[in-house]
Formats: structure tokens, C-alpha cells, sequence
């Protein structure tokens, strides 16, 4: 099912599948947010809990017994109930359940929250320990925008700006997605900017740490803009499907990171999961502003 949120400035769209966005829109109507193709991606907008990226041989091991997750966690196969605070803000919420116990074996309240805010879209994650143990767990985004801006211009007339000079480190990551230990520092033309090309994406997703918690969408065929901020995540993805000439990108805010290559994580024992303990709650917030 499909609800929608609205304010003078954009209409956002949701389904309770995974609660994942299907459309952002603003006051002309204009798309902005990718909308699925099986040629590149059918995605949209997925919502990544309680892993991000994949477990080598879809596996990991707590306690001793070893689980099987998919790529990204289960929430985006997961229907979310749906609760409308009013007509700019909705909530979604998922529990643990039988399906997600098999491969997750915590006791969980998970709730994200879309809010409009001028032409802000405010997207909170709150996560809730409702078991007896610890919990470990990473959140994400995963958003695909339209390149062109406005159908203007070719994808290569954009490039991604960051609103300080910084040096960031591209966290190394096989071409099948997983981290190698080959990290190193990320050229920035002018220490702010990469320039989109579609070969950036040939050996997978770039993966940044140490870098600013913003990062905007321009391009010189368009007066419109896509900022992305996530002041709590410590891990950036800039991904479109490998090898192709894809007309858009993610822009994937994360907490942590997927497994080294060859290693069949122990989830208590991976270093960038967040942690949560009985009976506590995490809260996150990001957010995608159209200018």
C-alpha cells in the first residue's frame, strides 16, 4: 500500500514495503527520485536494517550458530504498518517476527519517519532493543536520484560537491562488494568535488569515511539542486549499476559496514556495528533537501 506526504513545496510517496520512498516531487511536479528499471536497477529508495551490504557467503555467526542474511538486511522484503501523524509527517513501523527471527534472532521495534519540512524530507530511524541480549545492528539509505536534473543535460554535466575541502578515504571493497583492507584516499578535484562519469561505478560502489556529513547534487544544465546530509552516519555510498551507462545515482548514508572478503563475520564481534543494549533505544536522522 501506498501513502503519500505533502507540503506547498514537494509530494513524497511511500509504500509500506520496506517503507521505501517511490516518489519525491516538487511544486512543478518534476521527479527526482529514481524510479526503477530492471535494465539497471529496480530499486528506489531502499531502507537498509539490520546489515548493510552483504555477509560473505550470506552468512554470520552469533553465539555460536550461524545465520543466513541477504544483501542489505530484510526490512525491504519486510511490509511495515503504516500510521499518518498528519498530512506532512507518516510513520512506519516494523517488529520482530517469525520471518525476521530465522535470520535474526533479536527482539526489535524498528519505526522510520518521513517529515516535511519546507523543502526538507527528514527521514528518523528509531530502533528499540526489546529483547533480554545486546543487539547489533547497521541502518542506511539507499536513494537513487535522477541524472539528469530535470531531464537536462547529460549525466556527465553533473558532479557531487562536498561543503568543505576535505581528504576523504575510499574504504576498499572487491568488485563483488566486499571490504579488502586496501583503504585509501579519495581524490576530490579541488578537495570538493567528483565529477560523474559512468565508469566510476565499474568496479562497484565508492565507499568514503572521514568525509563531510553533506554532499550535493548539481550540474551546469540545471539550476536544481539535491542536498543529502546525514550528521550521523560515518560511512558514505555513491553507487549506480556497475558497468553501465545508468541514468542516475545513489547516494547511500550508512553506520557500518558489509563483511571483509573470506571472513564469516561474528556480529558481536564486528567493530562498526552500532550496539544497543536491553531495553534502549537508538535514534538517527538524515535528510534530502531539493533546492
Amino acid at each position: 500500500m501506498k501513502y503519500k506526504i505533502k507540503n506547498q513545496s514537494l509530494e513524497v510517496e511511500i509504500t509500506t514495503r520496506g517503507a521505501e520512498l517511490q516518489s519525491i516531487k516538487d511544486e512543478n511536479g518534476t521527479e527526482y527520485l529514481w524510479q526503477g528499471d530492471e535494465a539497471f536497477w529496480k530499486g528506489r529508495a531502499l531502507n537498509l536494517f539490520p546489515y548493510i551490504g552483504r555477509f560473505t557467503d550470506g552468512s554470520y555467526i552469533h553465539e555460536g550458530t550461524m545465520y543466513q542474511m541477504r544483501k542489505h538486511g530484510f526490512l525491504c522484503e519486510q511490509e511495515l504498518s503504516a500510521e499518518q501523524l498528519s498530512e506532512e509527517q507518516i510513520r512506519f513501523t516494523l517488529k520482530a517476527n517469525a520471518d525476521t527471527r530465522q535470520c535474526y534472532p533479536f527482539d526489535f521495534c524498528y519505526h522510520i519517519e518521513y517529515k516535511l519540512v519546507d523543502k526538507m524530507l527528514q527521514i528518523t530511524t528509531i530502533v528499540k532493543n526489546d529483547g533480554d541480549k545486546k543487539m547489533y545492528f547497521g541502518i542506511g539509505g539507499h536513494p537513487g536520484f535522477n541524472i539528469p536534473l530535470e531531464g537536462k543535460g547529460e549525466f556527465e554535466d553533473y558532479y557531487l560537491e562536498f561543503p568543505v575541502e576535505t581528504r576523504p578515504i575510499r574504504v576498499g571493497h572487491t568488485d563483488t562488494g566486499y571490504r579488502n583492507g586496501e583503504d585509501r584516499e579519495f581524490f576530490l578535484r579541488d578537495g570538493k568535488y567528483i565529477d560523474l562519469r559512468h565508469d566510476l561505478f565499474d568496479h562497484d560502489a565508492i565507499v568514503l569515511r572521514e568525509m563531510p556529513k553533506e554532499v550535493i547534487i548539481k550540474g551546469t544544465k540545471s539550476e536544481r539542486a539535491i542536498t543529502v546530509s546525514y550528521p550521523q552516519m560515518s560511512y558514505l555510498g555513491i553507487w549506480h549499476a556497475v558497468k553501465k551507462k545508468a541514468p542516475y545515482v545513489c547516494i547511500e548514508p550508512w553506520t557500518s559496514l558489509p563483511s571483509h572478503i573470506g571472513v564469516i563475520e561474528d556480529l558481536a564481534k564486528q567493530e562498526d556495528l552500532l550496539v544497543l543494549s536491553p531495553g534502549k533505544v537508538y535514534e538517527n536522522s538524515w535528510s534530502i533537501e531539493i533546492n
